[in-house]
Order: structure tokens, then sequence, then C-alpha cells
């Protein structure tokens, strides 16, 4: 595990707690271009009411005002957890070359859980994928929010 990949996981998972502090699931994403962090991204789809403001969807817009092009060359986005078929989409339209992810989405993942878009051919762009980057911090603050959301829930009833 690369140092500068725990830096930036790292990051994004500041994203996610944000996310969290304000009641939305904790994801957080970072797009890095030449070192430096030019997108961040954490949920926002409860307090929106935007089905779209997933954290990377978020970051990806910033990125792309940041380099003024929709094109993404020679970034890498970092997320806490496995991107949805939306956001795999997104990352691929913007031609992102290199996507980092802490762990896996069992339920909805699209870079390798449920479908794999990143190594899909039949797509004009691939996407090397790492995984497993501070899967365990991130496992964790997700676990605690849905345990913790439950429990509200138990509690009302």
């Amino acid at each position: 595990m690369d140092s500068q990949d725990q830096t930036f996981m790292a990051a994004a998972l500041e994203e996610a707690r944000i996310a969290e502090a304000l009641g939305e699931v904790p994801i957080g994403a970072v797009v890095v271009h030449g070192g430096a962090v030019i997108g961040r991204g954490h949920n926002l789809r409860e307090s929106s009411n935007d089905p779209t403001t997933h954290a990377e969807m978020i970051a990806i817009r910033q990125a792309a005002v940041a380099l003024d092009s929709w094109r993404l060359l020679d970034s890498t986005i970092y997320v806490t957890l496995e991107p949805c078929v939306m956001c795999m989409g997104a990352i691929i339209l913007a031609r992102i070359p290199r996507l980092v992810y802490a762990c896996r989405d069992p339920r909805a993942g699209a870079a390798g859980s449920i479908y794999d878009f990143s190594r899909d051919e039949r797509f004009n762009h691939r996407v090397a994928v790492d995984e497993g980057v501070l899967g365990h911090e991130c496992s964790e603050i997700l676990s605690g929010f849905f345990r913790e959301l439950r429990a509200q829930r138990k509690s009302r009833i």
C-alpha cells in the first residue's frame, strides 16, 4: 500500500466524516491531479433531495472546474466505498485513469462486486482499480453509521 494512497484516502475519509455529521451516509471522495486534491465531495443526497449528489459526482464536478476540462486525464479518484453504476459511469466518462477505493459495496458496487465497469471492453475507457486502502477504517465508519441508524429506528417503535 502506497503512503500517498493512504494520505489521499484519509482525505476522502475526512469527507465521509463530514457527511456523517450532516446525517448523510458517510461516503467521501477526492480527485487528485499532479499530487494535489482538485475535487472533494461527500454524500448530500438526503439534505439536497438529489439522487445524483454522491461523493464521487461532487468531487468530479469540482475537479472538472479546477482543470477547466471534462477530461480528468492523469487523475486518480479516491473513494471510501466502491462506486455505484452511476459513479463508475461518470468516472469512465471523465476519463479518470485510476480509482482507489477502501471497501467493497456488495449491494451496489460497479468496480468488481456486482458489476465491473472498470474492465468492460465495450466502453472506450478502462480504469485501473486498487481496493482496500484504509478499508478497515472506512468499513467501521459505515458500519457504525448504520448500527446507530437501526438503533434509532428501533427506539422509536
